[in-house]
């Protein structure tokens, strides 16, 4: 990894409190992202189910954060949160829109004690309009927002093991959100409600057939349109051993150094022909001549050729790959509850800072009586605390 130099206040989010009230993967992974970044975050679960989550995936989406479990519906579990709340400078939850309220625990109220909270509201749909209530998950954000009608192929969408709706619409989004808040409050005293809604998010960046639209008046259903199967410049192909390259060559320069390393310059005048009938020849030559050789040798051949062309990866072929290695996104680590983990680091590098795994994820309720007492209650109090069921420790 690339040797930054350091600083004593080298995590730009040293100082920040984040309370974090989410569970599953949107809000605990755009917490995460704060963490990795210095923030001070604390994972509060309730004292019964808490956050239902396999062992592995909470320890890879709550890292670098400590946690305690409170009884929310409890009057003085909710006490107890508005006593945090009162010297925290954030607080994230992803319940459906007015739980926080009924709870007494909404905006309103944590702003009353505390004007200067950012507070994150995520969910599926948003704190306004029709669809507020509905339930659903990443396959309904992202066919709702007319994402999911873009991938796939043959006329049946795909399904992605890597939620975008979620990630990209939930996660990044109210990162997003939160520290633009945070960089306003610290110059206004003032804080705001952040209202994140996973299909928004989805929808916001559907910016390739939202360019088709405006160009067509219509979109491309997926495997028609330039970055779904339309160009044969642009697509994978099965090798040799049954594995798959991915071309990307969109652009001219990196056709022709296509070509050329294929040996097969009068391939050139065909690239982006805008002919579907001259783009299914190409593609079909292409095909059979990736067929004839096993990825690794295709890898070899083409990897420095300048053509945009890349093996398909698995997960694990792409932790052991020497450029990410070196990047130092991979951290091998052993969780004292869940066992081996592997790790990928925060993708953001920066000068002045590096990125490190300071604290495995808790385990529910592991450091109660340690936030709570840093709170102000006394140690009688605490113990009072769990005693009423309000709060519970490890």
């Amino acid at each position: 990894m690339p040797t930054f130099k350091s600083t004593e206040t080298g995590a730009p989010l040293a100082g920040v409190r984040v309370l974090d009230l989410t569970r599953l993967v949107p809000g605990p992974v755009c917490t995460q992202h704060l963490a990795d970044l210095g923030a001070d975050v604390v994972k509060i679960e309730d004292t019964a189910g808490g956050d239902a989550v396999p062992p592995k995936l909470r320890a890879l989406v709550n890292r670098n954060k400590r946690g305690i479990r409170l009884d929310l519906k409890h009057p003085q579990g909710a006490d107890a949160l508005l006593r945090l709340a009162h010297d925290a400078d954030v607080l994230v939850e992803g319940f459906r829109p007015g739980v926080m309220a009924r709870l007494g625990l909404g905006y309103d109220a944590v702003a009353a004690i505390n004007p200067r909270i950012v507070y994150c509201s995520v969910t599926g749909y948003g704190q306004t309009g029709p669809d507020r209530e509905r339930p659903g998950h990443d396959i309904n954000y992202c066919a709702e927002a007319g994402v999911a009608d873009q991938m796939g192929r043959g006329g049946q969408p795909a399904l992605s093991n890597v939620p975008l709706a979620d990630l990209m619409g939930g996660a990044l989004s109210a990162a997003m959100g939160i520290l633009a808040a945070l960089f306003d409050a610290a110059r206004t005293g003032r804080g705001r409600h952040v209202d994140i809604a996973m299909a928004d998010g989805a929808l916001a960046h559907a910016v390739m057939p939202l360019a088709a639209l405006a160009a067509h008046g219509s979109t491309r259903r997926a495997g028609n349109d330039t970055l779904t199967g339309a160009l044969a410049c642009y697509d994978t192909y099965r090798t040799a051993d049954d594995r798959w390259l991915a071309v990307g060559a969109l652009e001219r320069k990196f056709w022709d150094a296509l070509c050329d390393a294929l040996e097969r310059p009068d391939l050139k005048p065909q690239h982006r022909s805008g002919d579907v009938h001259v783009e299914a020849r190409l593609r079909d030559e292409l095909a059979r001549l990736f067929a004839t050789l096993p990825l690794a040798d295709w890898e070899a051949r083409l990897r420095h050729a300048g053509c945009c062309a890349s093996p398909v990866r698995t997960v694990e072929e792409a932790l052991d790959d020497a450029h990410f290695r070196a990047r130092g996104m991979v951290v091998d680590s052993v969780h004292p509850a869940y066992g081996p983990v592997t790790q990928v680091a925060s993708p953001v590098k920066m000068s002045g800072f590096r990125f490190a795994l300071h604290r495995h994820a808790p385990r529910p309720g592991e450091h109660t009586a340690e936030v709570l007492l840093e709170a102000g209650m006394d140690a009688a109090a605490v113990d009072a605390l769990i005693a009423a069921g309000a709060a519970a420790g490890a």
